[in-house]
């Protein structure tokens, strides 16, 4: 009984100390998922194309921010940010029907521009159908935003830079939720 209690008592503490160093891994990033969490809102900007409308939303009990990125003549698409231990990981729903999936180099705290390279792409017809590679996320200050897309079709890469404003509080539609 005693030996069952003492194995017990041992693999309770291997268990403890596993989830202890679990989340020590996972607190590097959060300076860097809690400045993301300030874009929430609604935002206006341009692109090559025209005007953009982008939403941020906390979703998933604020361990998920949403982005909803509108342009004039392009469905909607939708790219989801988590945290995945010291890295950002995004996951973009592109209209062209793909899912790249992307990821920050090791992020140590705030920061105020986020270069995410590209891990995997999902639902590819073929290796050379255009998706998504790379985006770099710059937060100029609380109210201004620059998103560099970067976008391989074909065998050539094309770039995409949208310029962001955030609209006023009184004319936005969302508001962050406060728990």
């Amino acid at each position: 009984m005693k030996r069952n209690l003492g194995l017990l008592l041992t693999v309770f503490m291997a268990l403890l100390s596993y989830s202890v160093a679990a989340r020590a891994n996972n607190s590097v990033a959060p300076g860097a998922f809690e400045q993301l969490k300030t874009l929430v809102g609604e935002w206006d900007g341009s692109n090559s194309a025209g005007r953009v409308t982008l939403t941020y939303t906390l979703v998933s009990g604020e361990s998920a921010l949403m982005e909803r990125l509108k342009s004039a003549n392009e469905p909607e698409m939708i790219t989801m940010y988590t945290m995945d231990g010291d890295h950002i990981l995004i996951t973009h729903y592109c209209s062209a029907g793909n899912q790249p999936q992307m990821k920050t180099e090791t992020m140590n705290g705030k920061a105020d521009k986020y270069t995410f390279s590209l891990l995997r792409v999902n639902g590819l017809k073929s290796p050379a159908e255009g998706h998504m590679v790379g985006l770099v996320l710059t937060l100029s200050d609380k109210d201004h935003l620059t998103q560099e897309w970067t976008y391989e079709d074909k065998g050539k890469t094309l770039a995409e830079k949208f310029l962001f404003q955030r609209k006023p509080e009184k004319a936005a539609t969302v508001v962050p939720a406060k728990n």
